[in-house]
């Protein structure tokens, strides 16, 4: 995928392009901006087939001026594309950033109305695996901004802005960035006119991601009241993460149902009785287990991910995440949001599933991430440098200069009680952690870490938002109280 694209940005690769998509000429760009038809293609060849629900557009940026060494803008101009609800620039290397600015723009599909410019987080590459891990080795990743969700939208425009090496990183997710508020406001590309210009990455380009429809993915239908098993043909690919949550729920539950105390306690005993000392089995420190809703349940698309599962030996620490992809969504597009994470992590930024090991919407529900048993040390891709022996779990929203909800923190701290309960860790305590390589500790080096902690005490990014990491105090103090210590 990654060979498809010209080493020159400024260079279209029409030979990968193909169906030419059109609006009604009703449809407006808005005052001054023409509509430009625009030929797209989908990133992976399975997005053609018409069993699998949701796509990829991936779409080359290109030079919006003749003078780049003057802070030239990348981009794309207005065009009419295939619907999509999500959005994000990804590039050939990894490693490499993007210093600079990206904004976009979208045009509902609903009512042809455009969007004003939004800011998109340049750097996001670092919720990913580990150095030199399997998966950051496979020679599959990329580099990327953070997803944006945009809702249902059949326009786009977009524009990069390089920085000018004054330390200028674009978004809110950048090193130089940490704990500094959300870009506001729109950007004259005549404002960078001095300075020496950034580099921008090799191979550019807007993907466009359609999260297709809950619940089509293996031509299943919810059961009954819809809180039971899936009706219909399951793949083997689904029963296999499904059947990893088989000590807890029946095969092909949409949702884990949650627990009280004594149901919890017992339950542990039952999944770790041969494991736990008398003193533990005696009073076990575990927070109630919280409702759970399954990769059955939120939509999961298993033919995308890699078929096998990856375990680290245990669960010592949770790290917290935003996924910096805007508040402009309700409860109940949630799971859409999911699906469009996980297209994204696995089709554009080539991670073996998607990085988290759950996310949280605002209204405080939980949702199972990377497939492998909600209940197993599943090893994530979501801190690099610390997904051994760790967690992830994202509230989904950008918590930069916006408060996390009531309902969102509560539900991390039952999740944490819960899950950290399950390894006998105390949320209120630190534990050591062996870092596997990042931009604040070395590979090798033992690090003192608080049992829950944020993204940014791990890597230096400014993950989960001054606005979340804040809360975490609140998260540790109630999680504590719900394994009642």
């Amino acid at each position: 995928m990654r060979g498809i694209l010209a080493s020159s940005i400024g260079v279209t690769c029409a030979a990968a392009l193909a169906l030419p998509l059109a609006l009604p000429a009703a449809a407006s760009a808005g005052p001054g901006a023409p509509v430009a038809g625009v030929a797209t293609r989908t990133a992976e060849t399975a997005d053609a087939r018409v069993d699998v629900p949701g796509s990829t557009q991936s779409l080359p940026l290109q030079s919006l001026t003749h003078d780049r060494a003057s802070g030239a803008v990348l981009g794309l101009t207005p065009r009419t594309v295939r619907t999509f609800s999500l959005l994000g620039v990804v590039w050939d290397d990894p490693s490499a950033d993007l210093h600079g600015r990206v904004q976009v723009r979208t045009r509902a599909a609903g009512t042809g109305e455009w969007s004003d410019w939004q800011d998109v987080e340049t750097h996001y590459t670092e919720h990913g695996a580990d150095p030199d891990s399997p998966e950051a080795a496979s020679g599959q990743v990329r580099g990327a901004t953070a997803p944006l969700w945009v809702g249902e939208s059949d326009g786009v425009e977009v524009r990069v802005l390089p920085g000018t090496g004054s330390g200028e990183s674009g978004g809110s997710g950048g090193a130089v960035e940490r704990g500094a508020p959300e870009p506001q406001g729109d950007v004259d590309p005549a404002d960078v006119t001095s300075g020496e210009v950034s580099a921008l990455p090799a191979g550019l380009r807007l993907d466009l991601v359609d999260p297709g429809e809950e619940g089509a993915t293996e031509g299943a239908e919810p059961a009954e009241g819809g809180e039971g098993p899936r009706t219909g043909v399951m793949t083997a690919a689904a029963k296999a993460a499904s059947a990893a949550n088989s000590a807890l729920v029946p095969l092909g539950a949409v949702e884990i149902p949650s627990l009280t105390a004594e149901e919890t306690r017992e339950e542990l005993t039952a999944l770790r009785g041969a494991d736990l000392t008398e003193q533990q089995q005696a009073t076990p420190y575990i927070g109630p287990r919280p409702a759970i809703v399954t990769r059955a349940g939120w939509g999961a698309d298993e033919s995308l991910r890699e078929k096998s599962f990856v375990y680290t030996s245990k669960v010592k620490a949770a790290f917290v995440h935003h996924t910096a992809s805007g508040n402009n969504y309700s409860c109940s597009q949630a799971p859409s949001l999911i699906r469009g994470f996980y297209r994204y992590h696995t089709r554009s930024l080539g991670w073996r599933d998607i990085g988290y090991n759950f996310l949280v919407d605002k209204c405080g529900r939980i949702y199972e991430g990377r497939a492998g048993g909600v209940a197993k040390p599943v090893k994530g891709a979501h801190t690099m440098g610390f997904n051994t022996n760790t967690t992830g779990i994202a509230v989904i929203g950008s918590y930069g200069s916006k408060k996390p909800s009531s309902k969102a923190v509560k539900a991390v701290a039952r999740l944490t009680a819960w899950k950290l309960g399950l390894h006998g860790m105390n949320p209120k305590k630190k534990t050591s952690l062996t870092s596997g390589g990042g931009n604040l500790y070395a590979k090798g080096k033992k690090v003192k870490m608080k049992v829950i902690s944020g993204h940014r005490d791990g890597f230096n990014t400014s993950c989960p938002g001054g606005k979340l990491y804040k809360k975490l105090s609140s998260v540790r103090s109630k999680a504590a109280k719900y394994q009642g210590r």
